[in-house]
């Protein structure tokens, strides 16, 4: 399903659009005397292939991503001083479907405030895990590593997470928290 074979409305959608496409070179090398009927003739090709692209694109976002069974994972800081975030791995299911490396300005970003979209796929309705795998530098200079598991339920229609890291003193051991958006 994620390979590069296209499915067949695509193939049909291009060869559509290659079919216009020579019928307006076939036009344009007609003689100058139909210039008018030619003009009229491109413009009605002109919308018709831009519909049929309005379409194609429909049928890649129902077929990529269907409403019903979307995720979205998010993550956020709330203790903004006191990690120096370096990587974030995530796995659904057991699967790896993210993983980021931080550079300075991302990490610049997220303890200004800044929210980042770890991941967004398809999951089927049911029960899930999610779980993550951090490593940052906490703020006496500990290199600390942890993983945390979150076991949800996915329903029908899209459903968003925030991951949360939290690190206070004394100890700044990182916590991870997870909520439902709706």
């Amino acid at each position: 399903m994620f390979g590069t074979k296209q499915t067949q409305k695509r193939r049909i959608a291009h060869q559509r659009i290659v079919t216009i496409a020579s019928v307006v070179l076939a036009l344009l090398a007609a003689p100058a005397s139909g210039a008018a009927g030619l003009d009229e003739e491109l413009e009605r090709l002109g919308a018709e292939v831009a519909s049929h692209s309005e379409r194609v694109f429909a049928l890649e976002q129902k077929v990529l991503h269907p409403a019903n069974t979307r995720l979205a994972v998010f993550l956020t800081l709330q203790s903004r001083d006191a990690l120096d975030l370096d990587s974030v791995e995530l796995f659904v299911n057991g699967k790896p479907v993210a993983s980021h490396l931080y550079s300075e300005r991302e990490r610049a970003s997220l303890e200004r405030g800044g929210i980042q979209q770890l991941f967004t796929g398809n999951l089927k309705n049911g029960e899930h895990e999610l779980k993550t795998v951090i490593t940052a530098r906490s703020a006496d200079d500990d290199f600390v590593r942890r993983e945390s598991t979150h076991r949800f339920r996915k329903r029908p229609g899209v459903l968003r997470l925030q991951m949360s890291l939290e690190a206070r003193a004394p100890d700044y051991e990182p916590r991870v928290s997870f909520v439902e958006w709706e």
